[in-house]
């Protein structure tokens, strides 16, 4: 089955339309049989849906926040190679979680955002960061990129 269909069976529905850039720059770079996908905040319908940062009592959204970044990973790169079978894996997802004072989750946080790439793409194909940050644009509480590995 095509990774945009396990997805969408998993999503109980199809990838959203991709999010426009909050700047000066582009969704995706390819370089050398890579794709490199800019930060993606949780965004739906142009709305940040997951503000502030994340601690103990509210790590369950955080990790709701990193599951939508990641669609949204996945949507840029439809958006730029017409379909997610132009992608054999993505290779690297690296996570910044604003976070609390004394927060050490992070890495669960980011369990959401690798539970939406294995469903499209098999478990365990990706390295992974997990970082805890003071802030991110527009008071996000997570902010996903990633590095994909193109087919042929």
């Amino acid at each position: 089955m095509p990774a945009e269909e396990r997805l969408a069976a998993y999503l109980l529905g199809p990838l959203p339309e991709a999010p426009a850039p909050a700047g000066a720059y582009s969704q995706v770079a390819l370089a050398g049989g890579l794709a490199f996908v800019s930060g993606q905040l949780p965004i739906s319908a142009g709305r940040l849906l997951h503000a502030g940062p994340v601690g103990a009592e509210n790590a369950s959204e955080g990790r709701e926040a990193a599951r939508l970044c990641a669609v949204n990973v996945l949507a840029q790169l439809r958006a730029e190679l017409g379909s997610l079978d132009r992608v054999s894996r993505i290779a690297r997802l690296a996570g910044y979680v604003s976070s609390e004072r004394g927060f050490a989750g992070q890495p669960a946080v980011m369990d959401g955002a690798s539970d939406i790439v294995a469903a499209a793409f098999g478990p365990r194909t990706h390295a992974r960061v997990a970082v805890g940050v003071p802030s991110l644009p527009l008071d996000a509480m997570v902010e996903v990129e990633a590095v994909a590995e193109l087919a042929g």
